[in-house]
């Protein structure tokens, strides 16, 4: 079909837009950005648990709600919190990144140098380029998520699926051909084997994890990979430095649009984390700076946070547990081509873009004040402190286990001077074996 023919389709199929479900849910985005900050801001607090708890409350929440909008509108208001939530989460994320060193799946690798910049008084810097990059990455997703999910129930859906193991093989060629020509191949294949294997038994394993509070071995699994073994590496008793903020654009659009082309295909293919899709990205379109590599990452992030509703959408299966547990609630009802609850889903998802770019600086702000001149080994004993504390009371003693497991994988590339990036095993190997 045409470009031509498709717009008449789409025009023929887009009914008045009810002010009603613009205003339920654009009010709904607002608490669901409550949400999200929480668990943006909170290390050891994902989006997912909040989301699976909306789940299991949502018939008394229906009850509530009921009696506030009309009935059909309920479930997908409770949904436009959840998914608000998540994008205001992948705005968040990142200031624990930097000046904690708390890792979260989707942007693991953006600790290094985010970190780099916080040691050198420009921790502010970091977190403008990841606002900035996921702005980006959130209003162009939005934009393209109608022409993306036309193409895809046109049938490109099903040709992508079957290209899985072929994209997932192509990435981990790229991974190693970077450690091929530092020189470093055997040790980056042996960290991406250790961390897979780590990874797929964190993920497929019985391995209990009872701790005082429902929590993810993900949480120690990751800490162990990326966050403890930089404060580790770091911990020579200096203050930190005094953080500068200049207020300005530290990036452009290019590592923001750079994130829009690499995450229309991360949204789409398991395994493939906006970590991952950056590095891929850098590799082939290299960034000068860490800063820009943040906002790369960052805009990823974003994008397959919106293009997973696409993938809902089309396949009915979710890429997140927050995409899950909103199919869980809609149903069918999500299915097709710009349903209501789809396109009450993007407005919530718009307003929360606008809600987390601004809670995201002003968040980073507070932090920068915080930790000026703060001395650097007291700070990192208090966050390994914290760390080991969350894992115990989330996880219990399996989450200590995997966190001694993934200290030890996490060590091989800074006893080998290598990428951190192979790392990312512990996500791509368990999606190919499975």
């Amino acid at each position: 079909m045409t470009a031509t023919g498709m717009l008449k389709e789409l025009s023929l199929e887009t009914a008045p837009v009810d002010p009603l479900i613009v205003m339920v849910a654009a009010v709904s985005a607002l608490v669901g950005a409550g949400m999200g900050t929480v668990s943006g801001l909170i290390p050891g607090i994902h989006v997912n648990l909040l989301a699976s708890i909306m789940l299991i409350a949502y018939a008394p929440i229906e009850a509530v709600m009921s009696g506030i909008v009309p009935n059909p509108m309920v479930a997908p208001a409770v949904c436009c919190m959840i998914m608000s939530a998540s994008v205001v989460h992948s705005f968040l994320d990142f200031v624990p990144s930097v000046f904690i060193g708390a890792p979260d799946g989707e942007d693991a690798i953006s600790i290094l140098p985010g970190h780099r910049l916080l040691l050198e008084g420009q921790g502010m810097k970091a977190v403008r380029a990841a606002a900035i990059g996921s702005l980006i990455g959130c209003s162009a997703a939005i934009v393209l998520a109608i022409p993306i999910q036309y193409l895809m129930l046109s049938g490109l859906g099903g040709y992508l699926n079957g290209m899985t193991g072929s994209v997932l093989l192509l990435v981990v060629g790229i991974l190693m051909l970077n450690e091929f020509r530092h020189g470093t191949l055997i040790m980056g294949l042996t960290a991406f084997l250790l961390s897979g294997a780590l990874g797929y038994a964190v993920m497929n394993l019985p391995i209990p994890s009872s701790g005082l509070v429902e929590g993810t071995l993900l949480l120690p699994m990751l800490s162990g990979l990326f966050g403890l073994p930089i404060l580790l590496e770091s911990d020579d008793g200096r203050p930190l430095p005094k953080q500068r903020d200049d207020r300005k654009d530290p990036v452009g659009c290019i590592p923001g649009i750079k994130g829009v082309l690499m995450g229309s295909v991360a949204g789409w293919f398991p395994g493939i984390t906006s970590t991952v899709g950056a590095t891929v990205s850098a590799s082939v379109m290299p960034d000068r700076t860490p800063e820009r590599f943040i906002s790369t990452v960052a805009s990823i992030g974003t994008v397959t946070t919106i293009l997973s509703l696409v993938t809902l959408s089309v396949s009915g299966g979710g890429r997140s547990g927050t995409v899950i547990v909103i199919g869980d609630i809609l149903g069918d009802t999500v299915s097709g081509l710009m349903t209501e609850p789809f396109m009450m889903l993007l407005v919530a998802s718009a307003v929360a873009s606008l809600l987390g770019y601004l809670l995201t600086i002003w968040s980073g702000k507070a932090l920068s004040s915080v930790m000026s001149g703060m001395n650097q080994r007291r700070l990192n004993r208090i966050i390994i402190t914290f760390t080991l504390a969350l894992i115990v009371i989330t996880t219990g003693f399996w989450g200590l286990v995997i966190l001694a497991c993934a200290l030890v994988i996490g060590s091989i590339p800074s006893s080998s001077d290598m990428a951190r990036t192979t790392l990312c095993g512990c996500l791509i190997l368990p999606v190919m074996l499975m």
